[in-house]
């Protein structure tokens, strides 16, 4: 075994698939105090993708943290994953990244040139984003975790929350699900190899392309799509005040996921989304396969958009320039007792 094999094989899970699951986080959440700031626009209190803090009328600071243990073999890619994963909640809240500080967690063992690949794999997409790394922490430990806390910027009236979609509003996916399932087979020694080059390109490539192409756009609600899947983030984004249809051919999947889902190739965390989401009545009729393309856990996913509906055929043609597989698979309807329905 060489080294950059050791950093997958010696973690337990990696990835955004090591989450806790939300059912968990919620009841660990539940009843937390702290000090109450009117400045604090956007806490824990609606499962947003990040914190946001206005520190003057017409500005207000994005902050988030993001890190985990390595899902590819190769340092660098690990470390280019990792951070754009970290940068997603910035771009989800429609704001723009400008500061990163490196998460280290390193076992004492390893080589140190493999920490400086990693954090040159980091500090790459850092560059791409537009922001700047301005230090870090770092520790020793058993196991081998890297990610970022990140800083961002967004004006009040731009801000997006996750929680706010509106009744009428299309649903734009912008990468395609599976990423976990391949992840999975990978680790087992049973994934193709164009369909694990396909879900690490996925999970390399930032979201701020797709959120920059939002920004003219009636966007109403945005999330990113990680460890809890598709349908919980979409419960989530749902709440209370809403349910969503979702039209299961249009959302856009690897394909390979789908016949690994097929043989039960399958992920813990997947199974703690759908407990959380519950086995609702729409949901047992999907295939199987495609039950669990919804609920897998995703590192570095897409966005998931909440536009207007007479603007969402424009803004998914701005994003399918970089984002060729984003597809509008749903839309959001007047509350009922099934938050979820599928088409």
């Amino acid at each position: 075994m060489n080294q950059t094999e050791s950093i997958l094989s010696s973690c337990t899970s990696g990835g955004c698939g090591a989450k806790i699951g939300p059912g968990e986080l919620a009841f660990a959440l539940e009843g937390l105090t702290g000090i109450q700031d009117k400045n604090l626009l956007v806490g824990y209190d609606t499962s947003d993708d990040a914190a946001v803090y206005a520190v003057s009328e017409d500005l207000s600071i994005i902050s988030t943290v993001d890190f985990f243990s390595p899902m590819v073999e190769d340092p660098r890619i690990f470390g280019r994953i990792a951070a754009a994963n970290a940068l997603s909640d910035v771009y989800a809240m429609g704001g723009t990244p400008k500061l990163a500080l490196n998460l280290v967690c390193f076992p004492e063992a390893y080589p140190k040139s493999l920490l400086k690949e990693i954090l040159a794999g980091g500090a790459e997409k850092i560059a791409e984003a537009g922001a700047v790394i301005g230090g870090g922490h770092s520790i020793y430990d058993k196991e081998l975790k890297y990610g970022l806390a990140v800083t961002g910027m967004v004006g009040r009236n731009h801000m997006i929350r996750n929680s706010t979609p509106q009744i009428g509003d299309k649903l734009i996916l912008t990468k395609p699900l599976g990423i976990g399932i391949i992840m999975a087979a990978h680790r087992g020694n049973m994934a193709d190899r164009q369909a694990v080059q396909t879900a690490t390109d996925t999970m390399q490539r930032l979201n701020r392309y797709a959120a920059e192409k939002m920004m003219p756009y009636k966007v109403n609600a945005c999330t990113d799509i990680t460890g809890f899947g598709l349908l919980a983030h979409l419960l989530e984004m749902c709440g209370k005040n809403v349910s969503a249809e979702i039209s299961v051919k249009n959302v856009p999947v690897i394909s390979e996921a789908l016949l690994y889902a097929e043989e039960y190739l399958i992920t813990a965390a997947g199974q703690r989304n759908r407990n959380y989401v519950g086995q609702q009545e729409m949901i047992a009729k999907l295939p199987f396969a495609m039950q669990e393309l919804l609920f897998d856990p995703q590192t570095s996913g897409g966005l998931l958009i909440c536009v207007e509906a007479e603007e969402a055929d424009r803004l998914l043609a701005d994003i399918r320039r970089d984002d060729p597989r984003a597809s509008i698979i749903g839309t959001i309807l007047p509350r009922t007792d099934t938050t979820i329905l599928f088409a």
